[in-house]
């Protein structure tokens, strides 16, 4: 009779503990990102009708920067919350940009912004730049909630609750 490895003994612990390691290593970065307002980047988007468009141009305003893509199953399915929350503030001051993906293609942007009738601008990412400097953004849709003075008041990693979205709109817009 051979006695028990020790090894799977002392192993069984292993995965939870870096399961958990890892999850409270997210939610340590969830917290910090999620909850500190800092400044938004001083970028310029380019839209898909060649416009150029500054965060500085956007001082003053209420804004919101959605990363998406195309191929993203989410995306596509929050779009036309995206538009009606745009629709529904707009006239107040809710500025709204729409930034596809670097390894999105162009004339699929082009394709679902016309064939969806996007009402806000639509920019390109195409050397990732932006992503980059709004922290690295990789994963999609991620949105930004910007205030008037340019701070990153939230950001939503997949598809936000709107009418949380809603309340936060409405009092940055009023205040």
């Amino acid at each position: 009779m051979t006695a028990p490895t020790h090894s799977s003994a002392t192993r069984s612990w292993f995965k939870p503990a870096a399961i958990g390691a890892v999850v409270l290593a997210l939610a340590g970065i969830g917290y910090a990102s999620f909850s500190s307002t800092t400044q938004a980047p001083d970028v310029t988007f380019i839209s898909i009708a060649g416009e150029k468009i500054s965060t500085q141009s956007l001082r003053g305003k209420v804004v919101m920067v959605n990363f998406w893509a195309t191929s993203c199953v989410t995306c596509v399915k929050e779009m036309p919350d995206m538009v009606a929350t745009y629709n529904k503030y707009k006239d107040q001051g809710l500025e709204f940009v729409a930034v596809a993906m670097q390894y999105d293609r162009p004339d699929y942007v082009l394709n679902f912004a016309e064939q969806r009738k996007l009402p806000f601008k639509v920019a390109l990412d195409s050397a990732g730049d932006i992503a980059r400097q709004f922290g690295d953004v990789t994963l999609t849709p991620t949105t930004f909630l910007i205030d008037k003075q340019g701070r990153i008041l939230k950001t939503y990693v997949g598809e936000p609750d709107f009418a949380a979205v809603h309340k936060l709109i409405e009092k940055e817009l009023a205040g």
